[in-house]
């Protein structure tokens, strides 16, 4: 298991896990998607972004890479387990946005991470364990049901572990980035304004989170809370949550036209990327 109270950071967590899910008014709408558990919610984002808009924003994050963090860790008191590894998972992937944006004169605005069961509020109707952990937009939330990972493993063969959990998270909190820097925005027209090209486009948007998730491992790497054989954990869940993987479980064969988030090995491809470089101009997924 690996050593999360060498991270020093924490970040904003939220615990409804005692919450009962009675009383919540209204349907789930449109953020369940039946049978593929991991599906995130881009389904929010039907629109999308130019490619030279993009191009521009994405050149504000040429200047340098990612510095390795050290420090001592603080006290998250009146948290379990659970609470406190989430929060030193948030935390760090904080770090290392706020440095980026630093860098290049913006400011980063940390996410909330949001835990809770079966179903909850949230800024874009209701967050549901039925869609796996995903980020709001809306309120710069992330919604987990740690339970989802049980079902990861179970459906999709995961190996499981709690890198491979930190992974998700660091993916949602890279959409938080993608958010931040207009990212989102910005792909959003450009699905509007060319809906044959949203599917390569919400892809493009998943690979670049999967980089993301790469550089939050690469910043952390010489804290130790990880041996070189437990990161293996979270490319296995990379590799379990590629569009033709879930496909081929769920619906018994593979149909690349529907794809949203990537084939495994793209999965996989971008968070090494981002892993072995630490440089975040390597997560310019649009230009690849």
């Amino acid at each position: 298991m690996a050593l999360w109270d060498k991270i020093s950071s924490r970040g904003n967590v939220e615990d409804r896990r005692g919450m009962s899910p009675q009383g919540l008014a209204g349907g789930i709408g449109g953020l369940g998607l039946t049978g593929v558990i991991i599906y995130l919610v881009i389904s929010l984002l039907s629109g999308g972004s130019s490619s030279s808009n993009l191009d521009q924003l994405l050149q504000q994050l040429q200047q340098g890479g990612v510095t390795q963090q050290t420090g001592q860790p603080e006290q998250f008191a009146g948290a379990d387990q659970y609470e406190t590894f989430a929060s030193a998972v948030v935390g760090s992937n904080n770090d290392l946005w706020r440095e980026v944006f630093t860098k290049n004169s913006q400011t980063y605005d940390e996410p909330k991470l949001v835990l809770f069961r079966s179903l909850t509020n949230s800024g874009c109707g209701y967050a549901s364990s039925q869609v796996g952990p995903h980020y709001c937009p809306t309120d710069k939330t992330v919604y987990l049901d740690e339970t989802f990972f049980d079902e990861l493993q179970k459906r999709f063969g995961a190996e499981g572990g709690d890198v491979a959990e930190a992974y998700v998270l660091s993916h949602e909190v890279g959409h938080h980035a993608q958010n931040e820097l207009g990212i989102m925005e910005e792909v959003q027209r450009a699905q509007q304004a060319d809906p044959a090209a949203a599917n390569d486009l919400s892809i493009k948007l998943e690979l670049q989170a999967d980089c993301f998730a790469g550089l939050w491992a690469y910043s952390i790497k010489d804290l130790g809370v990880f041996t070189p054989g437990e990161i293996n954990e979270a490319i296995n869940a990379a590799e379990a949550v590629g569009d033709d993987r879930i496909q081929e479980k769920v619906q018994g064969q593979v149909n690349p036209e529907s794809w949203t988030h990537g084939s495994s090995a793209q999965r996989v491809e971008w968070f090494n990327r981002g892993y072995e470089s630490g440089q975040v101009a390597t997560c310019n997924t649009f230009a690849a």
